[in-house]
């Protein structure tokens, strides 16, 4: 039977085309949004069999939840519209997430400790916003999700970033707010409540850290922590009372855990609330020395490769060839004569044996480059074609412990150079930062690779050739300083992205 909703034009905007799926509450469908230029974006409907005030009541809060934490982290799905259609059946908009579930992900195997601890981090960064509270009627409510499991949470490839964790389906959540009566009735998924969630007992956030335990033990070993001896209420109310969670060994031999990172899954999964952690904050703060562990050790791994690919101690590694590759024709750059030595950053073609490299120039104190070892390396683009066809090409430094660095290069789209840089830029989809140090300022200190996302490719690739048929109406300066004021205003942005990321426990 034919879906009526594909190929409808829902409100008059939004082009249904898909259906991406269904569950009790209702029906998800992929849409373009045609105000908006066919912008991608998901469209949830709330069931017809579910269409009592109570159910449009809570469909309507699910929507009103997701868009206040969507507006406050990245790692929270945001919703960005809410309406009725024509037969009075509710539903909301939110944005298209390119990705997998994390249970497809640990379906096929356990994660690697890295990746485990990059996406539990953001995960407890999504809780954490949630469990802060969004505001209502000017009383700051914490919201507890009731439904953290892997089909919830959605990984998303992110060209800045890795990848990126989004919490979905905030259907059954609960603002706790002080007027509230007690939930008295069991709403949620069997394998993942809490004990005190099967016992329909008001719940915090130390029900949604159980289940977070329960999913970060299945994302380390495959494994459920307890297992149910029937798949009803009973079976695992049982289960998550009485049952003790196995140790990691025994659930899977293959996988090593390190001691810290065991006992505070253990933490998460303990039957009383009173015995686990009483926030994510506390999570992030256990996960941190793990990860910087494995970051440092990673780092030095690398490092000592690199020493024994120089002096030819790794076999089937020639001097040719590692001379000639893109990273060792860089290395062997050499500072302009007609540039200063000072902090500056300017755009600059490396050419190889094979190609023609788009490179960002950086000159900083040795320090400072030792510091920005271990960054996310971010980057944006903004154009702005009149008075002059101007890109400011935007790269950010990030880490915890130093804060941004911000890397800006304007180019001048009515030159060969800039023209040039932008077409390489967009060709390549990546570029080279090459670090120079003042004290050291002739050759190359070390490079790193930045990737470019598709989108901003594409867009290069078509302001450059929209600048060679514009005209100037002022000089590059004047549309450089438009650019820099534009720069200060999106700072902000920015950096709650990428401290959302790497933010601390308070």
């Amino acid at each position: 039977m034919t879906d009526p909703n594909l190929g409808r034009l829902l409100s008059k905007r939004y082009q249904l085309n898909e259906l991406l799926g269904q569950g009790a509450m209702g029906r998800v469908y992929g849409a373009k949004d045609t105000l908006l230029g066919g912008v991608p974006v998901a469209v949830k409907f709330l069931a017809q069999t579910l269409l009592n005030q109570k159910m449009r009541d809570r469909f309507e809060r699910e929507a009103m939840t997701c868009a206040s934490l969507g507006q406050r982290s990245i790692h929270i799905v945001r919703v960005t519209d809410y309406g009725v259609d024509e037969d009075e059946i509710p539903y909301y908009v939110m944005e298209y997430l390119r990705g997998e579930s994390l249970f497809h992900l640990i379906s096929r195997e356990p994660l690697t400790l890295p990746r485990f601890l990059n996406l539990s981090r953001q995960i407890c960064l999504g809780l954490q916003c949630a469990h802060q509270g969004i505001s209502i009627e000017g009383e700051i409510c914490p919201v507890v999700h009731r439904d953290i499991k892997p089909n919830n949470i959605i990984i998303c490839p992110d060209d800045s970033l890795g990848e990126l964790a989004k919490i979905l389906d905030f259907g059954i959540a609960k603002m706790l707010q002080a007027d509230n009566e007690a939930t008295n009735c069991f709403m949620g998924t069997l394998a993942y409540s809490s004990p005190e969630q099967m016992e329909g007992h008001e719940l915090d956030a130390r029900s949604d850290i159980y289940s977070l335990g329960v999913m970060m033990y299945q994302m380390l070993t495959g494994k459920m922590p307890v297992q149910a001896d029937t798949h009803t209420f009973g079976g695992w109310y049982k289960a998550h009372h009485h049952q003790q969670p196995r140790s990691f060994e025994h659930a899977n031999a293959n996988v090593k855990i390190p001691k810290p990172l065991e006992t505070l899954v253990m933490s998460c999964l303990a039957k009383s609330p009173n015995d686990r952690p009483t926030t994510t904050a506390e999570i992030l703060k256990a996960l941190e020395p793990l990860e910087e562990r494995f970051r440092t050790g990673r780092q030095l791994a690398g490092r000592i490769e690199d020493v024994l690919k120089e002096k030819h101690i790794l076999p089937g590694i020639s001097q040719a060839r590692d001379l000639t590759s893109p990273d060792q024709v860089c290395l062997q750059a050499t500072w302009p004569n007609t540039k200063p030595i000072a902090e500056i950053v300017f755009s600059n073609p490396v050419r190889t044996p094979k190609e023609m490299l788009a490179t960002l120039w950086v000159m900083l104190k040795r320090q400072e480059i030792h510091r920005r070892q271990l960054c996310t390396r971010y980057n944006q683009f903004l154009f702005l074609l009149s008075p002059h066809p101007v890109i400011l090409w935007l790269t950010v430094l990030y880490n915890q412990e130093c804060g941004p660095r911000w890397l800006p290069c304007y180019l001048d789209l009515k030159t060969a150079q800039g023209q040039q840089m932008t077409r390489l830029l967009g060709q390549s989809g990546g570029y080279r930062i090459l670090y120079f140090a003042t004290e050291e300022s002739q050759h190359c200190a070390n490079v790193q690779p930045v990737s470019i996302a598709p989108a901003q490719c594409k867009l290069l690739l078509q302001w450059s050739t929209l600048a060679q048929t514009s005209p100037s109406t002022a000089n590059f300066t004047q549309s450089k300083n438009q650019l820099k004021m534009e720069l200060e205003n999106i700072k902000p942005r920015i950096l709650m992205k990428l401290e959302s990321l790497y933010k601390k426990s308070s």
